[in-house]
């Protein structure tokens, strides 16, 4: 399936970059904010992103979201259940 999204055509420069840089830093970032809220693994975020699954994690920083968001009552329960 396809998204079209509208845009003026002077962001890609306003920003400086190229139309086709503005578009995947946009699909990154829609990624990246639906992997955040929990809406979609990091495997098909990275698909929607246009990215392998180790780019978009190895990228998550640039967004300041962070590979692994486990509070501290998860972090336990995950170690007791290594």
């Amino acid at each position: 399936m396809q998204l079209q999204i509208e845009y003026p055509d002077s962001l890609p420069d306003l920003l400086q970059t190229t139309r086709p840089q503005f578009e995947a830093e946009a699909r990154m970032a829609m990624a990246v904010k639906l992997f955040e809220r929990q809406r979609l693994s990091s495997g098909l975020a990275a698909r929607l992103a246009g990215v392998s699954r180790v780019q978009f994690l190895l990228d998550l920083h640039r967004y300041g979201v962070p590979m692994i968001d486990l509070d501290e009552t998860e972090l336990c329960a995950d170690v007791q259940h290594a």
